[in-house]
């Protein structure tokens, strides 16, 4: 068994784990700050969905795909975050609220639902979400 030649300092009890743990806070600071540069996007980009948008998404989302709790939590969430890095959140309301505005029945709806302006958005918001099932793997129904 070899020994050290330089001794080994100690930290008194209980502040060996704080050291480590702000070492790997700034590491972890220093990854984020290096792939949000070398993205070239800034972080608030796919940030810039108001908290209560990214509730009702994941709600709406559970409710439609059935399963596990905690699973289904992770998995919408994560379908929201792939949605929010294709597009603004003000593309998105302007997507989903065509999207929404065709399943008005009656004449109201007929108007909407016959428009072809807004049928190129409504095309877009579902290719989106159907990448983003696939990639958070949610199964279709």
């Amino acid at each position: 068994m070899t020994q050290r030649s330089t001794p080994r300092h100690r930290l008194p009890h209980g502040q060996q784990g704080r050291q480590r743990g702000h070492g790997l806070a700034r590491i972890a600071l220093a990854c984020l700050a290096g792939l949000s540069t070398l993205s070239g996007h800034a972080p608030a980009l796919a940030n810039d969905y108001p908290t209560a948008e990214r509730v009702r998404y994941v709600l709406d989302c559970m409710r439609a795909n059935p399963g596990p709790q905690f699973e289904m939590l992770s998995k919408c969430s994560c379908a929201l975050d792939a949605v929010a890095a294709e597009v603004p959140h003000e593309a998105y309301v302007s997507m989903s609220t065509a999207a929404n505005a065709i399943s008005i029945g009656g004449e109201r709806g007929s108007e909407l639902r016959d428009n072809e302006s807004i049928k190129p958005q409504i095309k877009r918001l579902r290719e989106l979400q159907a990448k983003a099932a696939q990639r958070c793997f949610i199964q279709p129904r």
